[in-house]
């Protein structure tokens, strides 16, 4: 019988996932542990931030939520949370993770790769066989047909991703030679500094407070760095975008800033994009001729609307799914190109949850 057993930022909090959390250079030696523990002929274990699952396959349905809690590292009751599909549904969720459509962020790719790096793992630690290399293989296959058949990865959905795409869309065609500034260096600036670089941007200025902050993240990615009180506005006159995220309670640029920038910088454009709560630049700013200011309201807007396309491709993700799921359990079941065999399996699922309610009590 195949199985998942898990929780994940649906149903558990952090504080809980984090009890569970395993780090990557222990998940064999705990994946080991557990399939001894359970009796289990195969296993793979998934721990990623928002989410911890077993992937195995048992002789029987009891005991899997007590192996999960056992990765705990004080007792917790995780009957609330945990969840556990067999057989059809374990596919189908298995594919719906590996695609991203299980994620915070709907059709993010992210997912796939912690997917299949605790896979190869699980594979060349040999605790998997038949059963799961099937089934990871065929999730691959899934997420190559949703991918390629469906939309749902279109348009940026996370502040970061969503102020690069509005950057290459203001300067269109010639965003690759412009000159890109981040006045940042914490985790929204550190964002959107690699998702400009995935786009091979010609020159990034990464500028902050702390020049050791800014100089880490600018010479991970080949760009230059400055600190902000300093040299801030000199380094401004060769932007041509400034994404601005820091976590200022003022702002930190005001009208009479940029015009002392656009002063050294005449008949060019500047866009300045303000992604910081509160915001770091004055509105008063987008007054000024050749000076245009894009707030986090213009993103979130631009993130609404990419996720109303994505949540339309999900109906054609489901069938995608639906259809490598009847091929996957009729190969397993020894019945080629004979989907009646697999009707009778949610059966097992709806017996394993009346054992499940019997663990919980």
């Amino acid at each position: 019988m195949m199985f998942v057993a898990g929780i994940s930022f649906k149903t558990a909090p952090v504080a809980l996932r984090e009890q569970l959390a395993v780090t990557p250079s222990r998940l064999i030696e705990t994946a080991t542990r557990l399939k001894l523990q359970g009796g289990l002929s195969e296993l793979a274990l998934v721990s990623t931030c928002n989410r911890v699952e077993l992937y195995g396959v048992a002789d029987r349905a009891g005991g899997l939520a007590g192996l999960l809690a056992s990765l705990a590292r004080a007792n917790v009751d995780l009957s609330p949370y945990v969840y556990v599909h067999t057989e059809e549904a374990a596919a189908r969720h298995l594919f719906a993770v590996a695609s991203g459509l299980d994620s915070m962020v709907l059709g993010e790719t992210e997912i796939t790769g912690q997917i299949k790096t605790a896979y190869e793992a699980a594979r060349a630690a040999k605790l998997t066989g038949r059963v799961l290399n099937g089934a990871f293989q065929r999730a691959f296959q899934v997420v190559k047909a949703v991918r390629t058949r469906t939309q749902i990865g279109r348009g940026a959905t996370s502040v970061g991703s969503v102020a690069v795409q509005l950057a290459e869309k203001i300067l269109g065609g010639d965003f690759h030679e412009k000159t890109v500034m981040i006045i940042g260096a914490g985790k929204m600036g550190e964002a959107c500094v690699r998702h400009i670089a995935k786009k091979g941007i010609r020159s990034i200025i990464v500028a902050n407070r702390s020049l050791e902050h800014a100089a880490a993240l600018a010479r991970e990615f080949g760009g230059r760095a400055v600190n902000y009180m300093d040299d801030g506005l000199a380094a401004m006159c060769e932007a041509d975008i400034v994404v601005s995220s820091t976590g200022c309670p003022e702002t930190i640029l005001d009208r009479e800033d940029v015009e002392a920038v656009m002063r050294q910088r005449p008949h060019r454009p500047l866009f300045l994009i303000d992604i910081a709560v509160p915001r770091d630049i004055a509105v008063e700013v987008e007054q000024l001729e050749n000076v245009f200011l894009y707030n986090i309201d213009h993103l979130e807007q631009l993130m609404r609307e990419n996720v109303r396309v994505r949540e339309q491709e999900l109906a054609r993700c489901h069938e995608i799914i639906e259809e490598h799921t009847v091929a996957l359990m009729a190969k397993l079941n020894g019945a080629p190109g004979k989907p009646d065999a697999v009707r009778l399996q949610p059966q097992m699922d709806w017996a394993f949850q009346s054992q499940m309610a019997g663990y919980a009590k």
